[in-house]
């Protein structure tokens, strides 16, 4: 009978501790959907403007023009000892309800000296030394502004990429060049304002000095650093 009674006991025990013990498993599934967009119609898009020295624009798609473009900024052919300055190489327009804070450039090279300067700026056909809403992004080779702070403040857009947005009700056309294969704008009478407007023009100078590093192609990706907050 002690027997029987210690081995209920030691059973019992047993029960409680796989119990106590016990993994629990469960599934369950959610959806989700996103598109793949040509870059002038994404929902941080970028626009075409100044024209490039072979007479196509700056900002122009690399290879098929279709949902998988890529597009590519050229620079033109330039010598030692030159300054070339785009004060609208491109634009960046954000189409999201929000507004996204663009807060630093790098530039990383593949072939050649990075003899980049790259601005954000406002006014599209004026120099950013003669804009004072200019901020200085990025000097060959060195960030002139943090990843902790704001450049610039695109204000939120409309998801309609057939436009943006000056002062946050006139609405500014961009057409397709179907030359360079994006959309662009060539609009002076409306200047951006950060925080304001949907978008930024953005000025590039190519800095060559009396001895640059090689004859030949320079290139290179620059990259953009978006932050957005969506909690209102």
């Amino acid at each position: 009978m002690k027997i029987e009674r210690r081995l209920m006991l030691i059973g019992v025990m047993l029960v409680v501790l796989s119990m106590t013990m016990a993994t629990q498993y469960a599934s369950t599934k959610i959806g989700y959907e996103y598109s793949i967009v040509h870059p002038s119609n994404a929902d941080i898009r970028f626009i075409g403007s100044d024209n490039s020295s072979d007479g196509t624009r700056v900002l122009r798609v690399v290879g098929s023009n279709s949902t998988t473009a890529r597009l590519k900024i050229s620079l033109g052919e330039w010598a030692a000892n030159q300054n070339k300055t785009y004060t609208a190489a491109f634009g960046i327009v954000n189409e999201e309800p929000f507004a996204v804070n663009i807060t630093h450039i790098n530039v990383s090279t593949t072939t050649g000296t990075d003899y980049l300067q790259i601005w954000l700026h406002g006014d599209r056909d004026k120099k950013a030394a003669e804009d004072a809403s200019s901020v200085f992004m990025w000097d060959k080779g060195a960030s002139k502004n943090g990843s902790s702070t704001t450049a610039w403040t695109l204000a939120a857009g409309n998801s309609n990429p057939s436009n943006m947005c000056a002062d946050g009700s006139t609405q500014l056309n961009t057409a397709w060049d179907d030359t360079a294969g994006v959309r662009y704008s060539t609009n002076d009478a409306n200047n951006s304002v950060s925080g304001t407007s949907d978008f930024v023009w953005v000025q590039i100078s190519i800095d060559i000095p009396a001895s640059p590093d090689q004859a030949g192609t320079h290139d290179g990706t620059i990259w953009i650093h978006f932050q957005a907050t969506t909690i209102t």
